[in-house]
């Protein structure tokens, strides 16, 4: 069978595509997933995502070097499911500020203005507050606000009003300064993935078929044009045919199968011995990502999570979670948070911080994820705009090899002084009145700097990846470019990439809302594109 649409990866993009593309009878789609299907009850209970990862097959996970002057190599991970790392993330739902998809648009690229991106939002939001010119109701993604109050995090949100940070009950405005709760992609206590809301009900039309369990290695193709893609289900090779090929494989594997494929740098392609079909230089460049820069831990005497998810108490919220939806199991990776501006000039909010009321065990690793013994609040954080851009590149033509990744870190600097600044602000919340009543002392990192420089040192020790990045296949008008504005693969036909790849700049927040709805307005640039060549 050829499908209409053959879609590589079933992430927070993907999902999306399959379900909006298929809406029509008359169109069939394929969308592959590596991993398996999205059953493991981990991902279902919100705050049950660090068990999920310590399950290898749910995962990608690489070696990447932290680059920007430092040698330090680190993990970074990708969900390995059904919904992708909407199915292993902490749920935080942001959009990002106007001013990142105006930006887009006075690129050149005139089909991604906030306009249009507004109308995508509003189109696949189910909000709990409702609809009005900026929310949207009835879509298939349902958004909740957080469930009452938090005693810590009422205090955080004071704190900041101390610190020039007015509260918000929406940090999703036009205006995005402001500390409140963080709404969520949970519904009825249950994890809202990118599967759940857009590829469950997707699957039970007729023209659409899942397949799991498929890595794909390469993409065939007659002459330019992309035709299928070929991979390996328990050692099997299977091809799978469309009429039009979308890598959503997300920011890290959609440039190393492209790349794989014989579109990227001519150097690299030649000396790994693949066949060039496009040399299109940027594949795998332009990589930024949101870094874990401002890693606080505070000590206080009362009202954290820390003891909740251990003995008997955690048998409790297992149960209130699984029973009726409620309980710390049942929210998002943090509470509350802040959006800011590390130099009153600025024309908009370039830092944000989380706020969760626990802290986690240094001594312990990555996999555990064992909270504290004492009472403690952690607040991360990072500057939101980055100019250091990293890259990623395959090893050799097989998959599951592992690729090179510099994120060169604090690379350009341009990020220091930004990057200092939300550090510094992060820090001044324990001396507020607020957390003072808390008896709040800084445990992490709890060390003096004698100067920038130091924190900067710091920073390329210590910070961690956001599992936010893009720009690795991104769109533009330039001769750079890998993709036009509409998300096709410049020097081939019948071939696109739609996930967070494809953005030419990083957007101001967590990127799992606007992967969503980058792939649903991508979905009406293909049909578009679909009836014009009818």
């Amino acid at each position: 069978m050829i499908f209409d649409y053959v879609i590589v990866g079933a992430g927070s993009a993907g999902c999306v595509l399959a379900n909006r593309l298929s809406e029509d009878p008359r169109i069939t789609v394929a969308i592959i997933e590596a991993g398996p299907k999205d059953t493991h009850p981990a991902i279902h209970m919100p705050r049950g995502f660090p068990k999920v990862y310590q399950h290898p097959d749910l995962l990608w996970r690489y070696n990447a070097k932290v680059g920007g002057g430092s040698n330090r190599d680190e993990l970074w991970i990708r969900g390995r499911t059904l919904g992708g790392s909407s199915s292993v993330n902490g749920m935080v739902y942001v959009r990002g500020q106007p001013e990142d998809y105006d930006e887009w648009h006075d690129m050149g690229l005139e089909e991604w203005g906030w306009p249009e991106m507004l109308k995508a939002y509003r189109a696949m939001e189910n909000h709990e507050l409702g609809a009005d010119e900026m929310r949207g109701e009835g879509g298939a993604l349902d958004i909740s606000a957080f469930p009452g109050k938090h005693p810590l995090a009422e205090a955080f949100i004071e704190a900041a009003g101390e610190l020039g940070v007015p509260r918000r009950e929406d940090l999703n405005r036009e205006a995005q300064d402001g500390a409140g709760y963080y709404f969520r992609t949970i519904h009825r206590g249950g994890r809202n993935s990118s599967a759940k809301a857009f590829l469950k009900p997707a699957r039970r039309r007729k023209n659409v078929e899942v397949i799991t369990d498929l890595t794909v290695d390469r993409l065939l193709f007659e002459g330019r044009r992309a035709t299928s893609v070929a991979g390996r289900r328990n050692g099997e090779e299977l091809v799978i045919e469309g009429r039009e090929v979308i890598l959503s494989a997300g920011v890290l594997n959609s440039p190393l199968l492209l790349q794989r494929s014989g579109i990227g740098p001519a150097g690299l392609l030649q000396r790994i011995g693949i066949p060039v079909v496009a040399d299109r230089a940027e594949v795998g460049r332009n990589l930024r990502d949101h870094r874990g820069t401002a890693s606080i831990q505070l000590r206080v005497d009362r009202d954290s999570l820390n003891h909740s998810f251990s003995g008997l108490n955690l048998v409790r919220n297992v149960l209130r979670q699984q029973l009726f939806g409620t309980g710390p199991l049942a929210d998002c990776a943090f509470e509350a948070g802040a959006f800011f501006r590390t130099r009153p000039e600025l024309d908009r909010p370039d830092g944000q911080l989380f706020m969760g009321a626990f802290s986690v065990d240094g001594t312990k690793s990555f996999n555990e994820t064992v909270l504290e013994s004492e009472h403690g609040v952690m607040i991360g954080g990072y500057f939101m705009r980055p100019y250091s851009a990293g890259y990623i590149e395959i090893s050799s033509l097989d998959p599951f090899d592992k690729p090179v990744i510099d994120a060169n870190v604090l690379g350009d600097p341009r990020d220091h002084e930004p990057t200092i600044g939300v550090f510094k602000f992060a820090r001044r919340f324990a001396g507020t009145t607020a957390l003072q009543r808390y008896c709040a002392v800084e445990t992490v990192p709890g060390i003096d700097f004698a100067n920038d420089e130091e924190i900067l040192t710091y920073m390329r020790q210590t910070s961690q990846p956001g599992i936010h990045a893009t720009g690795t296949c991104r769109m533009g008008v330039d001769a750079d470019a890998v993709l036009d504005g509409r998300l096709r693969v410049k020097g081939v036909d019948g071939l696109r990439v739609v996930d967070c790849s494809a953005m030419p700049t990083q957007v101001s927040g967590n990127t799992n809302g606007p992967a969503m709805a980058f792939g649903y307005h991508a979905a009406n640039l293909i049909l578009e594109d679909r009836l014009v060549n009818a």
